[in-house]
């Protein structure tokens, strides 16, 4: 007997200071459209440069954040952004950072989803929130619609910060174990691929190579140095005016400080054996170990 596949359905809105899941009320799909999902500073924008590689034949001069934008991101344009997306001949590709539950999900589109050890996320996280600009803040804050509290600068400390992130899962951003738990539980879904930014780091060849065989992208072979030399950190780095949304201005140092290092580790010198055992538990409590265990290593998920 066959079994007939369990396809997720919109349980929910969420709103808060970045997101407006309503947004994709109005998006209409395509059959081939790829949405890029993560928690955040997981790899989305590492991520949307290597599919916008594989799309566009390893082309130069890609506009990233132009052409892939933050669906939910609530301080859009929603008008404006769904005209661009409805007007763009290629095929699209798109980022989210809701849980699953969330979405309006299409059973014909692709959907990647990348995870990163929580850590390396905060340490992520607080450069990104720490050297915002005040317009940055404005503009998260004083946008209308804001649903729920501000977004305040974070502290100095990165352990404090850490810390508060951990035990207020994801303050002060969204919930972190929920949304890799939503992602995780439809892993089975033929049009669902799961990614580790560890094991893009370790192999990325490898990594985008089964990224475009599940996007069904045949790439020539003269392509693919082209393609791997623009997907590297330094790349990205020295064009991060094509990576990093509005170029980078709403943070201090502009495109140098949005993409940043693209390193994981930075905290094992900074956290204590108690901090990590901490950090450990909590995954496995609201993950369980397999799900635990894969989001710190990587490996098959």
């Amino acid at each position: 007997m066959l079994q007939r596949t369990s396809w997720p359905c919109k349980l929910r809105e969420l709103h808060n200071h970045h997101m407006d899941s309503t947004v994709w009320n109005d998006f209409r799909f395509r059959d081939d459209d790829i949405v890029i999902g993560t928690y955040a500073k997981s790899g989305t924008t590492w991520t949307q440069q290597i599919v916008s590689q594989l799309i566009f034949g390893g082309a130069e001069g890609i506009d990233v954040p132009a052409l892939s934008p933050w669906v939910d991101m609530r301080i859009m344009p929603r008008a404006e952004m769904l005209a661009a997306l409805e007007a763009q001949p290629h095929r699209r590709f798109m980022k989210t950072h809701l849980p699953v539950d969330a979405l309006v999900f299409s059973r014909q589109a692709k959907y990647v989803y990348i995870v990163r050890d929580g850590r390396d996320v905060a340490w992520s996280l607080h450069n990104h929130l720490f050297y915002g600009t005040d317009e940055f803040y404005r503009l998260i804050n004083d946008t209308p619609g804001r649903v729920g509290p501000a977004l305040d600068r974070p502290p100095a400390d990165i352990r404090r910060f850490f810390l508060e992130w951990l035990e207020q899962d994801g303050y002060p951003l969204w919930s972190f174990w929920e949304n890799i738990r939503t992602w995780w539980d439809i892993r089975h879904l033929p049009n669902v691929m799961l990614l580790h930014f560890a094991d893009l780091k370790a192999d990325p060849q490898g990594k985008i190579r089964e990224l475009a065989a599940f996007l069904d992208i045949a790439v020539a072979d003269d392509a693919w140095p082209r393609i791997l030399e623009h997907c590297s950190f330094d790349y990205m780095k020295r064009n991060a005016d094509k990576a990093a949304p509005l170029g980078g201005l709403l943070w201090e140092g502009g495109t140098g400080r949005f993409i940043n290092k693209g390193t994981n580790g930075r905290w094992r010198d900074m956290l204590t054996e108690q901090d990590n055992c901490r950090y450990r538990q909590l995954a496995i409590e609201q993950l369980g170990p397999d799900c635990a265990r894969w989001l710190e290593s990587g490996g098959c998920a």
